[in-house]
């Protein structure tokens, strides 16, 4: 069993310490990132440990980490490529690049090459679609691929090489990634100064320039409040409220309404519950007026072809049955 590392076991706390006291659950996700970033998977280890700092069961902690994808329940290769075959790169190759990777590092989905370098997988989809086709190699975007530049993205990978992504930082290991998922800073020297944005990904920002269009001021220090606080605002905010609601209504008259026999049937006002004679009454009015389902065809359709089929299907039964009967005294 793997026992984590004191520098895992000091970033643990820091991560629960985000999140106040009454909701240290909330942060199973970045430490499940973390543990992977230690072992390059969830291990059974992982989930044991994640539960045991968080004051869970194992069972809740597996639930998480088996739903999300990113969270890999197997060893994983230092490069995890995922290729979109989703219906826009399909269209434009996507799966054709799937294929061509697949045979060329002898690997089918979530399978990792025997140098332990890489980790392929078919993404339903990268959401991307206006960079189609696009892969990823640990969540960085490489897009407008095809067989033959894919194929050259790999081979740097497993020479040692780190080809630049399309958009984006550098590439990094995905442990590496797991960190910063974790919410820890990437510490590699000018890691995030590289790469740049896509022209379509501009386009929507230069249109909210053009336009004017901006985000509400927000404080991003604001801290979270704890539930006590939380409860103890929504309290004084409903006291606040009570005075100035308006006085109640008062209850409307009953008003006549036709039965479905016509006879004149009394609605209570809303505020009140029905009486149990106006109730009765009511009920015997809707069943005066809807008559009970049956069995029977619907009005209007018609039973010709159905009776012509019965015909035909006991005419062809008796022929079968005379000349099975033939056929037996011909035997005998």
């Amino acid at each position: 069993m793997t026992t984590f590392t004191e520098e895992t076991r000091e970033r643990a706390r820091e991560i629960i310490a985000r999140y106040p006291a009454d909701r240290s659950r909330s942060a199973l996700l970045p430490l499940l990132h973390l543990v992977q970033a230690e072992e390059g998977y969830v291990s059974p280890a992982g989930v044991t440990f994640c539960a045991e700092v968080l004051g869970l069961n194992k069972a809740q902690v597996g639930a998480v980490a088996t739903f999300y994808t990113m969270y890999k329940r197997k060893p994983t290769g230092d490069f995890l490529v995922s290729v979109c075959t989703n219906t826009m790169c399909n269209v434009l190759g996507g799966q054709e690049v799937y294929d061509t990777l697949s045979e060329h590092l002898g690997v089918g989905h979530d399978e990792t090459t025997a140098d332990g370098t890489i980790t392929l997988e078919h993404a339903e989809c990268l959401a991307a679609c206006d960079y189609g086709p696009v892969m990823t190699v640990n969540y960085d975007f490489f897009d407008g691929v095809d067989p033959s530049t894919a194929v050259g993205v790999v081979d740097e990978l497993r020479a040692g090489s780190r080809p630049m992504p399309t958009r984006g930082a550098r590439l990094c290991t995905l442990k590496e990634m797991a960190v910063q998922l974790a919410g820890f800073a990437d510490e590699r020297d000018g890691a995030v100064a590289d790469g740049g944005p896509g022209e379509p990904t501009l386009r929507g920002l230069r249109l909210a320039q053009q336009h004017g269009v901006s985000v509400p001021g927000f404080d991003p220090n604001t801290p979270i409040r704890s539930k006590a606080e939380a409860d103890k605002a929504a309290a004084k905010a409903k006291a606040a409220e009570a005075p100035a609601k308006p006085a109640a209504e008062p209850a409307k008259p009953a008003s006549p309404v036709k039965g479905g026999d016509g006879a004149s049937a009394e609605v209570p006002a809303e505020t009140s519950p029905p009486a149990p004679r106006d109730a009765q009454k009511a009920e015997a009015a809707g069943v005066a007026a809807n008559e009970p389902a049956s069995d029977g065809k619907p009005a209007g359709d018609s039973t010709g072809p159905q009776e012509r089929n019965l015909n035909e299907a006991s005419a062809s039964a008796s022929g079968a049955n005379s000349a099975a009967a033939s056929e037996t005294g011909a035997q005998k």
